[in-house]
């Protein structure tokens, strides 16, 4: 059984008796994945970008695109429209299947892990997952990269509410801390 499939049968079935909710259109749902890294580096090395936008494709399974600073900063050197980073934005199955990857293969390899945050869901029941190394990710050689960066994960839902975010990433699998 795909994730999508479980997402379909079990999570939103027991959504819609937990939260009391009359239409089946009302389950909170999750929309889409947004995996960003930002690279201040690439002010002075354009080629950092390359090897980024590479190491994202492997992790995520599509082509990610570079993001260009919105306005100039003088103190970090920045321009407006200067390459500064790199994201992907991931919808429906390959949305899925890294959720899944995520939630299964991911989180139980974090040294030191004691739970994600309930700070981590916003007012809209978005969660923001920031890893510090991309070198917890499978798909990454560890011989091959040339230097360990951060990336943040933001997982975009239907929400109304944190309190409803939260209670569809615990059925998802995620796990928080306990207060």
């Amino acid at each position: 059984m795909s994730f999508k499939d479980y997402y379909n049968s079990e999570v939103k079935k027991k959504l819609k008796e937990e939260l009391k909710l009359k239409n089946v259109m009302e389950v909170p749902s999750v929309k889409k994945i947004v995996v960003n890294v930002g690279a201040g580096e690439a002010v002075s090395n354009k080629a950092i970008l390359d090897k980024i936008k590479e190491q994202i494709s492997l992790i995520t399974g599509q082509k990610p695109i570079i993001t260009k600073a919105r306005k100039s900063i003088s103190a970090f050197k920045v321009r407006k429209g200067l390459p500064i980073g790199v994201k992907v934005t991931l919808r429906d199955k390959k949305m899925f299947s890294f959720l899944e990857k995520i939630i299964k293969i991911i989180i139980p390899r974090l040294r030191d892990f004691r739970g994600i945050k309930y700070n981590s869901i916003d007012q809209h029941g978005n969660l923001n997952l920031g890893f510090t190394e991309q070198t917890i990710f499978p798909e990454i050689d560890f011989d091959k990269i040339d230097k360990i960066r951060g990336l943040e994960v933001t997982i975009v839902t239907s929400a109304k509410s944190k309190d409803k975010g939260k209670k569809l990433f615990e059925l998802l699998g995620i796990p928080f801390q306990t207060r």
